[in-house]
């Protein structure tokens, strides 16, 4: 049931990410009653329990809290990289548009784009994008990100066959993977695939806490013992240390156990948002093809332009983000229900119908 009250008495309808969910009553409850210790001295035991239940849902040896999932995606480039390195990403990737040049300001490494349709990056194409180690005018490259679901690509999710591949070919070559599975229980949710599968075909992974899943804060980075030995020092170098931190990795605790179960509803609501609206006059959906809990809708003519859309449906209550080329971004969640879902497509049926 959502829970999405806003702060006055007028609800509050926002569908611009699943970030906003807020935490549950059990959640609340388990902050007041978490045992804590200083997590810089690793004896913070609820933190521990977090880590030790993140690595076991992912099949990991170990696994680190971080306070974002952008931190954890740049704590792990670090780890896989020397300054001077270049990492493979595909073009529309979180890592490569939202966090800040993260990998050039703190890791020192170039990126190479690979534009995809879908943000399945070709393993030729990858091949072609490959350094060679021996040539002292080259960056050497040392490591391939991945994104799944994939969230600029409307929450696609990277077929398993393909991850497969993409692992036999980067064992070969041995290069490791990072996977920026920020949504990976969305993924796994629509595919029946299980994390630690997805997470059996990267060398370390990074979901998020307080995405679809509710926790108010905070980010798994997995991996192998040493890895995450030596993310444990990037973290501190990052700012990422925190103290009694057992207060934020309590509702995370209860965000793994109760929250993964429901994913599918969230994605439900997106496919039963997309079919309520795909007929609308000026609106195209991209892609037509909805996996997970996120919708792209682009607004041409007739349609207003997605910023006038946005204002108009912020007018009766309704958020959303409009990204520029026409495009809006609707994500579902636990905060939104099958009814808000309802109210969403009526509003932009009697906008644009």
């Amino acid at each position: 049931m959502s829970q999405n009250l806003g702060d006055g008495a007028e609800r509050i309808f926002d569908f611009r990410s699943d970030t906003v969910t807020r935490p549950t009553p059990r959640m609340r409850q388990a902050m007041m009653d978490a045992v804590v210790g200083d997590d810089v001295f690793s004896d913070d035991p609820t933190v521990q329990e977090l880590e030790r239940k993140a690595a076991l849902i992912l099949g990991m040896e170990a696994a680190l809290f971080v306070p974002s999932g952008t931190m954890g995606n740049e704590v792990a480039i670090n780890v896989w990289t020397d300054p001077g390195d270049e990492i493979i990403v595909e073009k529309r990737s979180h890592i490569y548009l939202y966090e800040a040049a993260g990998p050039a300001l703190i890791s020192g490494v170039q990126v190479c784009t690979i534009e995809t349709p879908d943000g399945v990056m070709p393993l030729d194409q990858i091949e072609a994008s490959l350094r060679d180690p021996l040539d002292v005018h080259c960056a050497i490259t040392s490591l391939i990100c991945i994104e799944n679901t994939h969230n600029m690509h409307g929450g696609r999710v990277l077929p398993i066959d393909y991850l497969r591949e993409l692992r036999e070919f980067s064992l070969e070559r041995r290069i490791p993977i990072h996977l920026d599975g920020a949504r990976i229980f969305n993924a796994s949710a629509a595919t029946g695939v299980s994390p630690a599968e997805y997470a059996s075909l990267a060398d370390s992974v990074m979901f998020c806490l307080s995405k679809g899943l509710g926790a108010p804060i905070g980010s798994m980075v997995v991996g192998s013992e040493d890895f995450i030995e030596k993310a444990h020092r990037v973290r501190k170098v990052l700012g990422g240390g925190m103290r009694q931190v057992g207060v934020i990795a309590a509702p995370a605790i209860i965000a793994l156990e109760e929250m993964t179960g429901r994913l599918r509803i969230d994605n439900e609501n997106a496919k039963a948002l997309a079919e309520g609206i795909a007929d609308l006059p000026g609106l195209t959906l991209v892609p037509d093809v909805i996996d997970t809990n996120i919708v792209f809708a682009r607004f041409d003519p007739p349609a207003p332009s997605a910023e006038e859309v946005a204002e108009r449906l912020e007018e009766q209550g309704i958020l959303c983000i409009p990204l520029g080329h026409g495009l809006i971004r609707f994500v579902t969640h636990f905060d939104v229900d099958e009814t808000d879902v309802e109210r969403l497509v009526d509003a932009l049926r009697e906008m644009l119908g």
